[in-house]
């Protein structure tokens, strides 16, 4: 029996930076757009500044606001193998289960009382609550969560090592990509009309 591994990452870069040309447009792949880069000389120092993260962004009905950077956005860290966000989570809000398939995660907390974790491919649950100057990493791939637990509302800065992680939202996943209803009826023990009820809530279209 023969077989093959393929592994796969974000590629080392070949240079030292590559700022994106606007000039030229993007070229889209499946998962990956890439950004030409400009001429070195070109370069400034606010090529590799990022100010958009002094404020909270905008809360979904689950008490989260996410800011999420990449090379699009912040010309510095094209082709570096990395992306961050600003996550604010109001007194008992929520980011809900989900995972990036692409990245490790590493969440520092900025303010606030934070109860994290992540489940690995045996269930088990890794969670405790981070306080103010913690730091919890979530490995590559495995689903993982936050919940405010404080008095006060709480901010979160995370790194990822890709600059296209991807995001899969495990119930907009299931409940909002048209996953035959037979099945989920089956697998989670619902009704049709339960089924639909979640399916008008996850619905992509409406979901942010």
């Amino acid at each position: 029996m023969h077989g093959k591994v393929t592994l796969a990452s974000d590629p080392d870069p070949i240079q030292d930076f590559c700022i994106p040309n606007p000039k030229f447009g993007a070229i889209r792949t499946v998962h990956l757009t890439i950004l030409p880069c400009k001429n070195s000389s070109e370069a400034t120092a606010d090529d590799f500044v990022f100010s958009g993260l002094k404020v909270s962004g905008n809360f979904t009905e689950t008490g989260l606001a996410t800011i999420p950077v990449n090379p699009t956005i912040f010309p510095g860290i094209n082709t570096l193998g990395m992306s961050f966000v600003r996550a604010d989570l109001k007194v008992g809000g929520i980011n809900p289960p989900h995972f990036h398939p692409r990245a490790t995660e590493i969440a520092y907390v900025v303010q606030g009382s934070v109860y994290s974790g992540f489940v690995d491919s045996n269930n088990r649950v890794f969670a405790r609550v981070i306080e103010q100057g913690e730091v919890m990493v979530f490995p590559k791939g495995l689903l993982h969560f936050m919940m405010n637990v404080g008095k006060k509302p709480a901010t979160i800065f995370a790194s990822l090592n890709s600059q296209n992680p991807g995001l899969q939202k495990v119930p907009t996943a299931i409940f909002g990509s048209g996953i035959n209803e037979e099945l989920l009826v089956k697998a989670f023990g619902l009704s049709p009309k339960q089924i639909g009820t979640m399916r008008r809530r996850f619905d992509p279209k409406t979901v942010s």
